[in-house]
C-alpha cells in the first residue's frame, strides 16, 4: 500500500494530521486535473485551477466521516467529481438573473458610445462654487468635501477642524446659497 493510500485511510478515519500530509503529495496531480477541467470549459471562466483545487480538496477532506477512499484512483475520481460540481455551481450562479445571467454582452462601438457631455447643472454648480469660494472659502471647502469627496458631515467637520454643529450650520447656509446661485431667487 503506498503512502497516499495510507494517508487517505487515516484521513477517512478522522486523523487530522493525515489530511495535512496528504495535500503536498496529491497537489500537483489535482492541479493538472483542475487545469484539464477548466480547459474544457467555455471561455470566460473566472475560476483558476488553484482555486478549484483548494475548493475541491476542502470538500473532500472536510466531508462527513462516512467518506472513505479505497485507493488512490478512488480519491482522484472523487476529486474530479467535486471539481465538476464546483464548476456546475459556478455556471448556475453566473446564469442566474441576480448575477447578470439575463443580460447579454454587447460589443463596444467607439463611435456609438461617446463620452457624455458634462451636465449643465454641474457646470453651473461649479461656477457658483467658485463665487462662494471667493466670498467664504471655508463654506466652499465644506461643500467640496461633502459633495465631491463624499464625506459625511462629521468627517468634513473633522477635516476642517470645525465642530459638527458649526459644520451643520455652514452646510445649510452653503446649500441655500448655491441653490439660489444656480436656480435663481425663489419666487
Amino acid at each position: 500500500m503506498n503512502v497516499v493510500t495510507q494517508l487517505l485511510n487515516a484521513s477517512s478515519q478522522g486523523d487530522p494530521q493525515a489530511a495535512s500530509q496528504l495535500l503536498p503529495l496529491v497537489y500537483d496531480e489535482l492541479r493538472r486535473l483542475a487545469a484539464a477541467r477548466l480547459a474544457a470549459e467555455p471561455s470566460g471562466q473566472t475560476l483558476q485551477p488553484t482555486a478549484l483545487v483548494h475548493e475541491a480538496y476542502l470538500r473532500l477532506v472536510g466531508a462527513p466521516a462516512g467518506d472513505q477512499w479505497d485507493h488512490r484512483g478512488h480519491f482522484f475520481a472523487a476529486a474530479a467529481e467535486a471539481m465538476r460540481r464546483i464548476l456546475i455551481e459556478a455556471a448556475r450562479r453566473k446564469a442566474s438573473t441576480r448575477h447578470g445571467g439575463a443580460v447579454s454582452r454587447q460589443p463596444l462601438d467607439a463611435d456609438a458610445a461617446p463620452a457624455p457631455e458634462p451636465r449643465e447643472d454641474l457646470l453651473a454648480l461649479d461656477k457658483a462654487l467658485d463665487r462662494l469660494g471667493a466670498e467664504d472659502p471655508l463654506k466652499a471647502s465644506l461643500v467640496k468635501l461633502r459633495y465631491f469627496a463624499g464625506m459625511s458631515l462629521a468627517e468634513a467637520a473633522a477635516a476642517l477642524a470645525l465642530s459638527e454643529r458649526t459644520a451643520g450650520r455652514h452646510w445649510a447656509y452653503a446649500r441655500a446659497w448655491l441653490r439660489e446661485a444656480v436656480e435663481g431667487p425663489p419666487e
